[in-house]
């Protein structure tokens, strides 16, 4: 039976789940495992016997190993040498007058890989260019496309709200977002103030939709007769988060109201 964890190789990236067997790990501890890109290093975020093979619908590869100092002492080391040559790739892209914007350049932990992740408007054609890095690093090369939200996620900034950007911070996966959700929380449906750094609507759109959608269900809708302690009225606007509405009455006077005092 599988022993499985949890593993992220990135600050606020997705979590992999892999087979751990026999090996004792805990949260917090970094381990070695095989992917698809080869041995990589990864932070154990999950531990052991917290998740059911039952609720795992891939096929697991297995924990090599519980990383040692050397293993982290490596990855340091390569980190290193990637921002080298991400240099060196960035002189490639000019020197070839390719239409990318290159962000990030990553090796895995036996060195086998070297990747290098880039954003563009559209396609590329850098055959040339992974001819040319492959020759001057030895190593097998990958080029991956990415884009606007994760270049934003890659490269970290700061919100309207002042704080790091989510995407780089906490959240793991992109989940969609709606127009739709900006016009049930009646915020300006201006662009500059809804558009994140990516360019995107802002990620915390989605945070309070569904809270807003309940909210509005009990809410009467503007143009609405209803009945106050005060009369007869007509709904002009409404606050779902204070649970109030805001009524004309029939003498022309506009008052909010808790839901509560009012009948529909």
């Amino acid at each position: 039976m599988a022993n499985i964890v949890g593993i992220r190789f990135k600050r606020a990236g997705k979590v992999y789940y892999f087979d751990a067997a026999d090996i004792e790990l805990e949260a917090g501890d970094y381990a070695v495992v095989k992917t698809s890109r080869g041995i990589e290093l990864g932070n154990v975020v999950i531990a052991p016997g917290q998740v059911l093979v039952s609720e795992v619908e891939e096929t697991l590869s297995p924990v090599v190993r519980k990383a040692e100092p050397e293993d982290i002492e490596q990855a340091k080391m390569l980190d290193a040498k990637a921002d080298e040559a991400l240099i060196e790739c960035g002189k490639m892209i000019g020197e070839l007058q390719l239409p990318m914007k290159l962000l990030s350049a990553e090796y895995n932990l036996d060195s086998s890989r070297l990747t290098f992740l880039f954003s563009a408007e559209e396609r590329v054609d850098f055959r040339d260019l992974v001819r040319r890095l492959t020759g001057k690093f030895k190593v097998r090369v990958e080029l991956r496309q990415v884009g606007t939200r994760d270049e934003a996620k890659l490269l970290g900034s700061f919100g309207r709200c002042g704080r790091p950007l989510c995407c780089a911070s906490f959240l793991t996966e992109f989940t969609p977002v709606s127009i739709k959700m900006a016009k049930e929380q009646e915020l300006p449906l201006n662009p500059m103030k809804i558009s994140g750094a990516c360019g995107r609507l802002m990620c915390c759109l989605a945070y309070e939709g569904e809270q807003y959608r309940m909210m509005k269900e009990k809410m009467p809708k503007s143009g609405q007769r209803v009945s106050t302690h005060m009369g007869e009225a007509t709904v002009v606007g409404s606050n779902p988060l204070k649970e109030t509405v805001l009524v004309e009455l029939d003498s022309e006077a506009t008052v909010e109201l808790p839901l509560t005092e009012i009948s529909y």
